[in-house]
């Protein structure tokens, strides 16, 4: 089909050939950590989304499914192995979601739970720092079950998405997607 009514094209999902190295070199201190999550599809779809938004790195907690999954990779379109995993300062990946909280808070990274309880504050007033320079982590929990109550002790602050239906919650990778760009809007929507 080619040109639209005012002559521009669609970009089509694939790496471009055009795309600059320095586009890429250049991540968010941003941290998601994905506790216990069940779906390999949704893994798929949150690391596409942390490449997309250039985060620094997503850490896969427990038994969240992990490339090369295929279920993983055909969700994440190529955007996998363009994705920082992370491990643990001992270098192991299979990691514990607590570890990787207190070792996170150990290196001064301020720690969000998005959960839905009832001491949440909404993401439109959650204290995420206006300066880029400060370094966040985001726990999105199990699918059934949510964030593990241990963790979500560690954390500086819980958020949620405020929810206007008889549901509480949403998809993980779409609360993802809403968190992260919340985010960006917030450190470039000036």
């Amino acid at each position: 089909h080619g040109n639209g009514i005012d002559g521009t094209m669609r970009l089509n999902d694939h790496v471009s050939n055009t795309t600059s190295p320095e586009r890429n070199s250049c991540k968010h201190p941003i941290t998601i950590i994905l506790d216990n999550v069940r779906s390999a599809h949704n893994v798929g779809n949150i690391l596409r989304l942390a490449e997309t938004s250039q985060v620094d790195t997503v850490r896969l907690c427990g038994m969240t499914p992990r490339p090369p999954h295929p279920k993983v990779l055909k969700t994440a379109m190529g955007s996998a192995e363009y994705v920082s995993l992370g491990a643990d300062d001992d270098g192991t990946t299979n990691l514990s979601t607590l570890r990787t909280v207190l070792d996170l808070k150990a290196k001064g990274v301020l720690i969000f739970g998005v959960e839905t309880t009832k001491n949440a504050t909404s993401l439109w007033n959650a204290p995420i720092p206006s300066d880029e320079n400060i370094p966040v982590a985001y726990i999105f929990g199990n699918e059934l079950i949510g964030v593990d109550v241990d963790v979500l002790r560690e954390c500086d602050s819980i958020i949620s998405i405020p929810t206007y239906g008889i549901k509480n919650s949403l998809n993980i990778a779409n609360c993802v997607s809403v968190v992260l760009w919340e985010t960006l809007r917030r450190w470039h929507g000036k």
